[in-house]
């Protein structure tokens, strides 16, 4: 399926994509497809996107404490928190915060 894609991959037909390597190229030149577009794709084929987006979070506070998964992904900590404690995490006793000082 994926070899299929790769060759009706669109927007490398244009002047300014000919030699597009990603793979799923954005309309502008050496740039990938927004992450929006990207979704309203998943969604029109049939995709559960919500629930991905939701068990690649879950397996990120396996590995992370949520508070950090949250910062770099820009959700709120109460989330993060919530499915670390869902997918049964050991980072509960994680201080968020800076510790620089």
């Amino acid at each position: 399926m994926l070899l299929d894609y790769l060759g009706q991959r669109p927007n490398t037909m244009t002047a300014t994509n000919p030699d597009a390597r990603w793979l799923f190229p954005g309309r502008r030149a050496g740039q990938p497809m927004t992450p929006s577009t990207l979704e309203l794709r998943l969604r029109h084929l049939g995709f559960p996107i919500q629930r991905g987006r939701t068990a690649a979070i879950r397996h990120l506070v396996l590995q992370a404490p949520a508070s950090v998964i949250a910062r770099m992904l820009g959700y709120n900590d109460d989330t993060t928190a919530r499915l670390a404690e869902e997918a049964g995490g050991t980072w509960r006793h994680h201080a968020p915060g800076d510790h620089s000082r």
